[in-house]
């Protein structure tokens, strides 16, 4: 068996305590149908350190939890737990030896309690039946144990996300994990419920616990993470300090090359956007009660008009109206300056309008399907389930868009659900372009994907906008928007505030232009009351 090439650490490194890792991964290997997910890979995880696993997505980053905690078997390679070999044959393996897991998707029962969640199956018993005041004792010192306030017997299902994340979080630590992996725990949080998370993370740190973090926000990983291992398709490159490595080398360790900015030349030979013709579409009044107020809109040919916003601001909406998922109750819509009936997305995709929602989980990935039929299916949708795409032209279409959108693997019988997040997107992206929209609406389509794919993704908008298709672009990332927009639209609680041209648009204008708006609606609002304070 061959002994997975890991960096000697610097001496810097090893402080007081950290003479032996609690988990070690030594020359690990697993296959797929004999596609190598992982090659000869290791890691190494601290007592009281966060270890931040760094990789593209389809590095092996999912595959390497997943072996360490017992849902793959390797191929090769051992797994040492305290300087002894272990092997898990199950996820309840892998806890009872103190390493728990936290993903995504919080997956706890949102109708229980606080308490029950975080002791389900493991209930204290009295007289034959479940203690309840022992169980919320329990919890309770458990959440104070991590500077939580929150009420036991709540219903979880009531706390907001970002605290259902943390009762996740204590439910591990309640196991006595030793080792606690957070699988992207901060991609539907805000800024406020990070610095929360982080609070904990670091207590449990200071606590001893091992912490591994997987995370794509490079400003989260600096800020939180001791040590950090990079994997690149399937391999390790290296394991770093995290105070002696920059961002821009991390990029390159992940990339195996220099990320190439992406910048507004590359569409300055396009044409510029005509806003003298008729746009592509044009929106005049379309609103929802309770979800947008009236809006007007219009996109023209070439150009990318962005949705800038915090959230809750009414962008998702917006667009969900704009492509019939969603019923508005006001305004219409008009096509090449005609009116056209959106109602539903079949009507929208009849008259070339083509929606990529936030929730590719929900509302895009059908993980049983193969990538070929995820990818063709808004086409054969269009065309009628009685007029099948034909197997040659199925074939040639497939293979084009995943060489276009270099998709990993490029294999079109792979299950859609053992992609990564990444790598789904542009699938779910392919399946749009297909259908040859006019007007391309992408919601969050770099949400929760790595460095390198956000870049191809991003470049392949500019491209997209620089043949001449209409693109409406949503993103929490503000850079992100001012970076690919012609023309900006800030909303602000459920309805458009601004408009303005990107050009030299900054992101502090922006902000600036949301603060300003909620200072005139309080100063609004308390004009015929009484005075602000």
């Amino acid at each position: 068996m061959s002994q997975a090439r890991t960096e000697p650490l610097p001496e810097t490194a090893r402080r007081p305590g950290d003479a032996a890792p609690v988990v070690e991964l030594r020359g690990l290997s697993i296959a797929f149908g004999g596609v190598p997910a992982l090659h000869d890979v290791a890691l190494r995880l601290y007592p009281g350190e966060v270890h931040a696993l760094m990789g593209e997505n389809g590095a092996g980053k999912s595959t390497l939890i997943k072996a360490l905690t017992g849902v793959y078997a390797p191929d090769a390679g051992t797994v040492v737990v305290d300087g002894q070999e272990r092997s898990f044959a199950s996820p309840a393996d892998s806890q009872a030896a103190g390493i728990s897991t936290v993903y995504q998707e919080v997956n706890l029962c949102a109708n229980l309690t606080v308490a029950e969640n975080m002791l389900l199956g493991r209930e204290p018993r009295f007289l034959g039946g479940i203690g309840v005041r022992a169980m919320r004792r329990r919890a309770r010192q458990t959440l104070e144990r991590l500077g939580l306030d929150v009420d036991p017997a709540s219903v979880l299902g009531q706390h907001p996300i970002a605290v259902q994340q943390l009762v996740a979080i204590a439910r591990a630590v309640d196991v006595d994990a030793r080792v606690l992996i957070l699988d992207e725990p901060t991609s539907s949080l805000d800024a406020d419920e990070v610095a929360r998370l982080f609070e904990v993370v670091r207590t449990l740190r200071d606590q001893g616990t091992a912490i591994v973090f997987v995370s794509h926000f490079l400003d989260q990983v600096f800020e939180i993470a001791d040590r950090l291992t990079v994997l690149r398709n399937g391999r390790l490159v290296g394991e770093r300090l995290v105070s002696e490595t920059s961002q821009l080398e991390l990029v390159r360790l992940m990339l195996g090359r220099e990320l190439e900015t992406l910048d507004r030349l590359d569409r300055q030979e396009a044409p510029p956007v005509d806003r003298d013709r008729t746009p592509v579409v044009k929106v005049l009044g379309l609103g929802r009660k309770g979800a947008l107020e009236a809006t007007d809109l219009e996109v023209h040919e070439g150009e990318v008009v962005g949705l800038a916003g915090l959230l809750g601001s009414g962008r998702t909406e917006l667009a969900r109206l704009l492509f019939g998922a969603d019923a508005a109750d006001t305004g219409e819509v008009e096509v090449h300056g005609r009116r056209a009936r959106v109602r539903t997305p079949r009507q929208a995709i009849d008259r070339r309008l083509a929606f990529a929602s936030e929730d590719r989980r929900a509302e895009g990935v059908i993980g049983d399907l193969t990538v070929a039929d995820n990818m063709l299916l808004a086409l054969q949708a269009s065309r009628g389930w009685l007029r099948p795409i034909p197997p040659a032209q199925r074939t040639t279409l497939v293979a084009r868009y995943l060489e276009a959108l270099d998709v990993r693997p490029a294999d079109p019988h792979a299950l859609m659900r053992n992609l990564s997040g990444g790598n789904q997107q542009k699938v779910l992206l392919a399946r749009w372009l297909l259908t040859e929209p006019e007007l391309l609406l992408l919601d969050e389509p770099t949400r929760g994907i790595d460095v390198g794919a956000k870049a191809q993704i991003q470049q392949l908008v500019a491209e997209l906008a620089g043949r001449g298709m209409a693109v409406v672009f949503i993103s929490a990332e503000l850079e992100e928007v001012l970076r690919l927009s012609d023309r900006v639209v800030v909303m602000r609680e459920r309805r458009k505030i601004a408009e303005r041209e990107g050009g030299d648009l900054t992101v502090g204008e922006v902000l600036e232009t949301i603060a300003a708006e909620a200072t005139h609606t309080h100063l609004t609002e308390t004009t015929d009351g009484e005075a602000p304070r």
